[in-house]
């Protein structure tokens, strides 16, 4: 049996949810988390999981100037960099015609451009070494699609395209990049750190209200286990070959299995219109479903 070696992980997001959970799984196999919290009691609740590994850093990720000065200190302090688990950000909740246009800045600036500032921050190093793994966590959300959470489905959407096409960049350096997709987990993500935008538009109301409503009877009663999100993320770690993207829990699989087999059918209903665009082509513009 190999012992996993020791490494150094800098999570996002550390003071509740899933990225308490990813921290103290990942202190409990032994290894040493650099946390992001944004405010000091937060710190110190963090850093009493385990004084001598778990390393607090009060950081917005959407203060994005302040990021690469923090990484490197926290580096300097602790050590390099082994693993980024991008977990930090937050579901908004609101029809999109009823949401600002500031509602969509402040989703993708949490979900997507923290994120991105904080692999720009830790690539340089990682690429020196030849070494790293980068997980961003996104969303079932990310692949299929519900009524209600345009904005946050579209910053899901938005991070796993970049965390692929990241992965094919850094492929030939050593550096594993996996999008983490986790279905309906038991945290405050429906509840108190939901951001809901106020209805206004009757139009809507046999649409979200019953949404609205389940939401927040489901909230706290979520099917997954966010300590087995936690071993997830470390079997994902210690991987030699990762996916590009992991899914977790029943109801994910579900809802991806459903809308690929959704999507085979539309592509081959609409096969005769998607190729008849190239030039020299004389195929019928159309083609009945």
């Amino acid at each position: 049996m190999t012992i996993p070696t020791s490494k150094t992980f800098l999570i996002t997001g550390v003071s509740s949810g899933l990225g308490r959970a990813f921290a103290e799984g990942a202190l409990h196999a032994g290894h040493r988390v650099i946390g992001t919290v944004r405010r000091a009691a937060d710190a110190e609740a963090f850093a009493a999981l385990a004084p001598d590994r778990a390393h607090p850093l009060v950081l917005d990720v959407t203060d994005f100037d302040a990021i690469p000065v923090a990484v490197t200190a926290a580096e300097r302090q602790v050590g390099i960099i082994d693993v980024l688990v991008n977990n930090a950000g937050y579901g908004h909740e609101g029809v999109l015609e009823e949401s600002s246009i500031d509602d969509l800045q402040r989703q993708f600036s949490a979900n997507v451009f923290g994120p991105v500032a904080m692999m720009k921050a830790v690539l340089p190093g990682m690429r020196e070494r030849r070494r790293g793994r980068i997980i961003n966590v996104t969303s079932m959300g990310g692949f299929i699609t519900m009524p209600g959470i345009s904005f946050y489905c579209g910053s899901k959407f938005a991070l796993e395209g970049i965390s692929e096409a990241l992965g094919k960049e850094l492929a030939s350096f050593g550096i594993r990049v996996t999008a983490l997709a986790p279905g309906q987990f038991r945290t405050d993500w429906a509840g108190r750190s939901m951001d809901r935008t106020p209805r206004t538009i009757g139009d809507y109301d046999a649409v979200m209200d019953p949404i609205r409503a389940a939401r927040h009877a489901k909230s706290g009663n979520q099917p997954g286990d966010p300590a087995k999100a936690a071993q997830a993320l470390l079997a994902l770690v210690e991987s030699a070959n990762p996916p590009v993207r992991l899914f977790l829990g029943d109801d994910a699989l579900d809802l991806v299995e459903q809308k690929l087999e959704a999507m085979k059918v539309e592509l081959g209903a609409w096969d005769t219109l998607s190729r008849s665009t190239s030039f020299g082509c004389d195929r019928g513009a159309t083609r009945s479903a």
